[in-house]
Formats: C-alpha cells, structure tokens, sequence
C-alpha cells in the first residue's frame, strides 16, 4: 500500500482543526480505504492559542497523528520544511488546517499520479472570490511581473497543496536555502507536474493570518530569490540618468556659449536634485535587499527550532 503524509502547518488554528481532522477522515474512509495508510504531520508554528492542546488530543485519539512544535513562531515556510523533512510516505502533500484545500481532491490528485505518470500534482485557484480586490489585483500583477523577471515560471494561483511524490520531495529538502519562497522551489525542482483548478474556498473558521504588508514582504522574498532583474533595472536606471544628465550639461553650456543665458533657477535645480537622489536611495535599497537576504543565508542560522514532537 501506499503511504499519504499529509503536511499541515498550523498557526492560531484551535478552531479549524477538528474541522479539519474530521473531513480528512471521511475523504480517507470514502476513498482511499484499502489503497493507501495516511498520516498526519501537524506542525504548530510558535500559536498563542490552544492549536497545540487540540493537536494533542487529536494524537490521543489516532496513532496517525503526528506532531512537530516550534520553539516561536518561524513562519509558514519552516513549517511546511519541517514537515517535508519528517514526512516519511512515498506521497506527501502540504494542505492548510482552514479547509481552503479541499481534501476532496485529494483522490483526484492520487489518479493522476498513479494512473498518469505525473511526479506532482498542484492546484491553483481560478477566481478570487471572497478576497478583497485590492489584494486581488496586487496578486495578479505579482505574477506578471515575477514571470518577466524569472526563468522559473510561476503558476497565476498556485496554491501550495500538492501532492508530491518521495523524489519531488527529496530534491526540495535538499534545497537548504534560508530564505525560502517555495512555490519558487517547487518550480525550481521541476518534474512533471500536472494542474487542477477549483474555485476559491473560504476560510471554514478563524481568521487570515495574512495581511496586505505580510504579502508584499512575501512577494518581495519571491522576487529576490528567483530573479536578479531588479540588480540590473538598477544599473538600467543609473545609466539613463547618467546620460540624461550628460546631455543637459553640454545642452546648458552651449546654451550659456551661444545666447549668453546665466545658468539660475534653483527651484528647479532642488527639484532634480531631490528626484535623482530619491532614484539613488530607490536602487540602493534594491542592492540592500539582496545583501540582506546574503547576510542572512551566511550566517548559517537554523530554519527553524522544535520544541517538542510526539516522540518526546
């Protein structure tokens, strides 16, 4: 038999767990029952709530359930790495505790591994519904400009459920970068992979933990660790000011040799001054951003750090 392990992070989550422990069970009865053995990896991300009490009787209850607790939060990205490393199934899938991957396609998703040939199935979502349209926007502009800048192309509503299976995996373990953007990764390791589509779900309890700025800071990760465009837009933009500024010297000289106009004005000399400067700090904080993202891969820093697992 097959063997499923199912990846879920969790962060504040008390409420969506039992909602989602119960309809995994019923999709695991209906239809993989003899066919493949499943088991849980709950991986609590530093939650100030109850998730990792409601974890725990879950494990009570269902030897199937396993579970990983970090030390603080580290974010969405060392959760799904932790569970990636402690997964021990030929197939593993990364879901979300909030139902917004619905574990009905789950079998779907088995098929077409098994019956197709496919190393990986993913998902992405058609439409936004429920979503703000500010956010909306912003998401789709994000993959328009990210698939000009990469060479990995990025998948418009990509969802980070898939299932995968153990060489897919492997490979992305393998991949021990600190600052980790994985629907980048997953790209980046290739395979076969085949897309279903679905419309957005909502949320079946609690609350996004997602804001506006924790996107942007999300989307600026992406940008950064697949593409060095912006480092050459940079030196794009310098150069273009450096002949602009080329031309309006020798402009200015034979103006002042020729018609003997003074060289005055210095509202409009501030103004330029302050809008190159501004052009400077603007790509100077772009060659920042990757220096940090340098600083921080250097400095050889655990991803994350456990607390405590069901084995302790």
């Amino acid at each position: 038999m097959d063997k499923i392990s199912v990846i879920v992070s969790c962060y504040n989550e008390e409420k969506a767990l039992p909602l989602f422990y119960e309809e995994m069970e019923r999709v695991r009865k209906q239809d993989f029952e003899n066919i493949a053995e499943f088991e849980y990896i709950f991986v609590n991300d530093g939650s100030k709530d109850n998730t990792l009490n409601e974890i725990k009787e879950l494990r009570q209850n269902d030897s199937k359930v396993r579970y990983i607790s970090f030390s603080r939060n580290f974010g969405k990205e060392a959760a799904m790495l932790a569970g990636l490393e402690a997964s021990t199934g030929n197939l593993v899938t990364l879901m979300d505790a909030d139902l917004q991957d619905p574990p009905a396609l789950l079998k779907q998703m088995y098929d077409a591994i098994k019956n197709e040939g496919y190393d990986t199935v993913g998902t992405r979502r058609v439409t936004r519904k429920g979503e703000p349209p500010i956010r909306s926007f912003f998401a789709r502009m994000f993959y328009k400009i990210i698939n000009k800048m990469s060479s990995i192309e990025m998948v418009d509503g990509a969802r980070d459920y898939r299932l995968m299976k153990r060489k897919v995996v492997d490979a992305i373990i393998s991949l021990k970068e600190y600052n980790r953007y994985s629907k980048g990764l997953f790209s980046f390791v290739g395979f076969d992979t085949k897309w279903i589509e679905y419309e957005n779900v909502e949320r079946v309890a609690g609350e996004t933990k997602w804001s506006f700025w924790k996107l942007f800071k999300y989307a600026l990760e992406g940008i950064t660790a697949f593409s060095t465009t912006p480092l050459i837009l940079s030196s794009l933009i310098g150069l273009i000011f450096c002949i602009v500024a080329f031309v309006a010297i020798i402009f200015i000289i034979v103006k002042t040799l020729i018609f003997g106009d003074p060289t005055s004005g210095w509202p409009s000399l501030a103004c330029i001054i302050v809008f190159v400067s501004g052009i400077q700090l603007f790509t100077i904080g772009i060659i920042g951003q990757y220096l940090s993202k340098t600083y921080l891969e250097v400095k050889k820093r655990p991803i994350y750090i456990v607390k405590e697992t069901e084995k302790e």
